[in-house]
């Protein structure tokens, strides 16, 4: 039994005792399902959520060399670095083609059971890339998963204004009782010409760039899994930093993006806002990589309904980009026709 199968198998009764302790706090919640742009988004119902406390925005330094910025890290509280709550943590991973070591921890604010953190072991930022290593690694949970007969889809909020809620480097796995999160339904529907390139899901009305997986993918060596893995996110994070560079009103500052992975696809979108005031009630709702899945949590009724008057599609694209995808599809034809 592999590390990610050892540590899957023994979430239900490391839950319920985290949850007992009082270390872990779990915040009942209903799903309300609304469907627009081909998509049956997920709309959760939290209540409990405004109970909660607020963290501010992570102070991602833009001009501290990343040295600086893990020194100011270490300066300040850091919930992801030892000693570790005991009942929150759940073990180690390390990618052994290169070295890198990952803590596997529970959310400690969990709306959904089974909510755990991939902590990179040292500090990183959170505005890095996702590296080799952490889409393996990520991956392999993924794998393990469906040997469990489970299923469990990974995201990543990268940068200022991506949702992000700390600094230090961290993955985030969730399971989700039907066949995926419902942008994947999606994305599975999508017929390609070509397998290996990156497509849009042209009905959304935001910029999102996709990769399809190889459907051997999952029976792979871990060895195996890394070149396939990289390929797809480098390509899907060429694209997104190419849609940003086309808006000339993006934010300064490095580009933040949401990955969404799942075992058949890679989602990447770009972001140009952390939260999206909804007109109705003038409150700002935060929208992380769970909203681009199609998964949006809301703490009140009024606040559902604000929503759903909004239209979830025109909320993602206030937080996300105009897509430009016809415009690059005919960049990558012109550097083509010039090899």
């Amino acid at each position: 039994m592999s590390v990610q199968e050892e540590i899957l198998a023994k979430l239900p009764e490391a839950f319920e005792k985290a949850r007992a302790s009082g270390d872990l706090l779990f915040f009942p919640s209903s799903v309300h399902t609304h469907k627009e742009n081909d998509v049956e988004f997920q709309i959760r119902l939290c209540p409990a959520l405004q109970n909660k406390p607020r963290l501010p925005t992570p102070d991602f330094s833009k001009d501290a060399p990343a040295a600086a910025a893990a020194e100011q890290e270490k300066k300040r509280h850091d919930p992801f670095a030892p000693p570790y709550v005991p009942t929150l943590f759940l073990g180690e991973v390390r990618d052994e083609a290169e070295g890198a070591e990952y803590v596997i921890l529970f959310n400690k604010y969990s709306v959904v059971p089974h909510h755990i953190l991939m902590v990179t072991k040292d500090f990183q930022s959170q505005t890095s890339p996702l590296l080799p290593p952490d889409l393996v690694q990520a991956y392999l949970f993924l794998i393990a998963a469906k040997k469990a007969g489970r299923k469990f889809f990974a995201f990543y909020n990268c940068g200022d204004l991506s949702g992000a809620s700390q600094p230090h480097k961290h993955l985030q796995l969730i399971p989700i009782e039907n066949d995926g999160p419902p942008v994947e339904k999606l994305a599975r529907a999508a017929k390609l010409e070509h397998e290996d390139r990156p497509f849009t899901l042209p009905s959304l009305p935001y910029a999102n760039h996709v990769r399809r997986l190889p459907s051997s993918l999952p029976s792979e060596s871990p060895s195996a899994l890394e070149p396939t893995l990289a390929n797809a996110f480098l390509s899907l994070l060429d694209l997104a930093i190419s849609t940003v560079r086309h808006d000339g009103t993006y934010p300064a500052g490095p580009p933040s993006y949401n990955v969404v992975l799942t075992l058949e696809h890679v989602h990447v979108v770009p972001r140009r806002a952390e939260t999206y005031v909804l007109a109705e009630t003038g409150e700002a709702l935060s929208v992380n990589a769970l909203g681009f899945a199609g998964m949006l949590l809301v703490k009140s009724e009024r606040e559902l309904e604000a929503v759903r008057r909004e239209g979830v599609g025109r909320i993602l694209r206030g937080v996300g980009l105009e897509s430009v995808h016809e415009i690059q599809v005919d960049e990558h034809r012109a550097a083509d026709e010039r090899l």
